[in-house]
């Protein structure tokens, strides 16, 4: 598919299932300097508000453009992550789930060579009832 065969609307995925064990949690904490009981400490965070560990919100986040490399229909070179223009974390990702995204293309405009797509990205995790993330990403694709 062509850049010029996107359009605002077109809703792509889900994307492919990705594991969320203790063990990425737990890489990612290590990445981010961020180690806080109720993502990293099992014991403690028994007794938190979950009842178990959960995913950090940015690892969640940090997900999304693997996942809409696998969905997007786009044929090119090269793919940036421009930004993000809201983010919200509606429910925890719990460590041993499973999360998958799905992504609705909001506006498209031509951009450095290339295509500048704005979409919207919701996550949700296996057996949720609510997303576990649900942001506003901007991509720019360059041929």
């Amino acid at each position: 598919m062509s850049a010029t065969q996107l359009r605002p609307g077109l809703e792509l995925g889900p994307s492919s299932w990705i594991d969320v064990p203790q063990e990425r949690i737990d890489t990612f904490a290590e990445a981010i300097d961020d180690r806080g009981s109720i993502h990293v400490d099992e014991e403690l965070a028994a007794s938190g508000p979950y009842g178990t560990t959960v995913a950090h919100g940015f690892l969640t986040l940090s997900l999304l453009p693997a996942a809409c490399d696998e969905v997007m229909p786009l044929d090119t070179t090269i793919a940036v992550v421009y930004g993000l223009n809201r983010v919200r974390f509606p429910a925890p990702v719990f460590a041993g789930s499973r999360v998958r995204a799905r992504f609705r293309i909001d506006e498209i405009a031509p951009a450095g060579g290339g295509v500048q797509v704005t979409m919207t990205a919701t996550v949700e995790c296996e057996g949720g009832e609510k997303p576990v993330c649900v942001a506003e990403l901007i991509f720019r694709y360059v041929r």
